[in-house]
């Protein structure tokens, strides 16, 4: 197989070709390393190719059999490997213990073969980091690719791996997934377990799952991760068939409801304006029963909601320092991330109950407003993948940590956070592209645990708008 070949296959496709004996695992992980040499150096993606990645382990058979795979430096960890979170603060530290993602991960044929870019401790939507530097989006180099799972999504984007790790709390999958056009699905709360170190984290905000290029390597790798575990917080409704199976089932007509307003601070560039608007008219056509919504929470609420949600955050980066043994000052964490952390040093116990009590109500209003809804539509993003740079980063000088919440959770994702915080499932779909040729991201929100129902409509736009063939400018094989 060419390396030329190789990016055109999803997981699926090349697993297929493993099972019948076309290409082993081992030419698939060359071939993952020939990308990786030919486009990680303009891109910076992947800051690890393991040394021995051509002998990682990786069950025979399974859905993912053989597929090369990559791990965002942050979140779910593999025992001995380093671990260090974007940031300084954790320089050269190693995960102790195997996570179930990754348990299931090799269990499924997916071999991982090295660590991909995040902002400091997954903390920004936009993948810069002093550790790290900066990682670029494959269709623009001088545009972010986001983040916090932002070089797992420019590492897919350009070839290197169809498939890779990815983790959200508030954006982190599926942000990223609409800069650097492709499929990222934040699941339902409790959907995959997080064991054994962190079932719960976030007050079950951040989740973990993966970004692909196609709906049905989406499918599979639910089928692949879900299901509890031990010491998991709650057991979520499990589904009624296997996911992949949905996508042979029709979904009949849906009662769905569209953002066409700012939901934040941000105004929807026209080019995502019109992008909503097209697959509302798409989604009208195809039988379902389409109405507007309006934003579904008050943006002041919302905001002292966010600002608990750092403040809590930054209480955290002292126990995590304690952890690693190591101090906190500018040498160990970034200009924003310190103020955050000392924003957050006086935050009480009672702070912290008044955050959950406002973690509930938010719940229960959103539920409220969007009940008699199947889906809904809104952007992912308001805009295209913006510059380098400025306040959004955790290594701005100027930014104070007030600021920097504000423009991340208020503008960049203010389709977001608030699916995060309601623990419902939510995809963006790479179904548009901007006029000079970026990638725009659509976001479905289904019902919670209700991630059947997203695979299904995520399969029915894929088939009436295909996007596989769109290519970033940077991607490997096109020398």
């Amino acid at each position: 197989m060419r390396l030329s070949e190789y990016v055109e296959y999803d997981a699926t496709g090349l697993a297929s070709l493993v099972s019948a004996g076309d290409v082993t695992p081992v030419e698939l992980v060359r071939l993952a390393r020939q990308a990786h040499d030919e486009v990680n150096p303009r891109i910076n993606a992947v800051i690890e190719f393991y040394g021995d990645a051509e002998t990682v382990a990786g069950a025979d058979g399974g859905p993912f059999h053989g597929v090369p795979f990559l791990r965002k430096d942050a979140g779910e960890g593999e025992a001995g490997r380093l671990q260090e979170n974007g940031s300084r603060l954790f320089k050269g530290n190693r995960s102790k213990t195997d996570s179930y993602f990754f348990c299931r991960a090799r269990g499924a044929g997916l071999r991982t073969i090295g660590r991909t870019t995040t902002p400091e401790l997954a903390g920004s939507g936009m993948s810069a980091s002093i550790l790290n530097g900066i990682t670029g989006n494959p269709w623009y180099l001088e545009r972010s690719c986001g983040g916090s799972s932002g070089g797992a999504a420019a590492a897919v984007a350009a070839g290197i791996t169809p498939i890779a790790h990815a983790s959200d709390g508030g954006g982190s999958i599926r942000q990223p997934a609409a800069w650097c056009g492709l499929v990222g699905l934040n699941p339902s709360r409790g959907r995959i377990s997080g064991g054994p170190d962190a079932q719960d984290s976030g007050f079950g905000r951040i989740q973990r799952f993966v970004l692909c290029r196609t709906v049905r390597d989406m499918a599979a790798a639910l089928d692949v991760f879900s299901g509890p575990r031990a010491g998991d917080p709650f057991v979520i409704i499990q589904p009624n068939r296997p996911y992949v199976d949905e996508l042979s089932h029709p979904t009949g007509t849906l009662r769905i409801g569209v953002a066409r307003t700012k939901w934040g601070e941000l105004d929807l560039e026209p080019d995502v304006l019109q992008a909503v608007e097209s697959t509302a008219s798409l989604l009208e056509e195809m039988g379902h029963m389409v109405s507007d919504i309006e934003p579904l929470f008050d943006p002041g609420d919302f905001l002292q909601t966010v600002l608990g949600l750092a403040d809590f955050w930054g209480v955290s980066i002292e126990a995590a320092a304690r952890a690693v043994a190591r101090d906190i000052g500018a040498d160990t964490l970034e200009p924003v991330t310190l103020k955050v952390y000392e924003r957050g040093r006086n935050y009480s116990a009672s702070d912290v109950r008044n955050l959950l009590e406002r973690i509930r109500q938010m719940r229960w209003s959103v539920g409220e407003a969007i009940g008699r809804y199947d889906i809904l539509l809104t952007p992912t993003v308001p805009t295209v993948a913006m510059p380098h740079g400025g306040d959004y980063c955790l290594t701005s000088t100027t930014a104070s940590a007030e600021q920097f919440i504000k423009l991340m959770w208020c503008e960049q994702s203010s389709y977001l956070g608030v699916f995060s915080i309601t623990g419902q499932p939510s995809v963006s779909l790479p179904l548009a592209q901007s006029a000079d040729g970026l990638p725009i991201g659509l976001q479905i929100v289904g019902r919670f645990a209700d991630e059947a129902t997203l695979v299904r409509i995520a399969r029915d736009l894929e088939e009436a708008r295909p996007w596989n063939h769109r290519r970033a400018k940077v991607r490997a094989g096109n020398s």
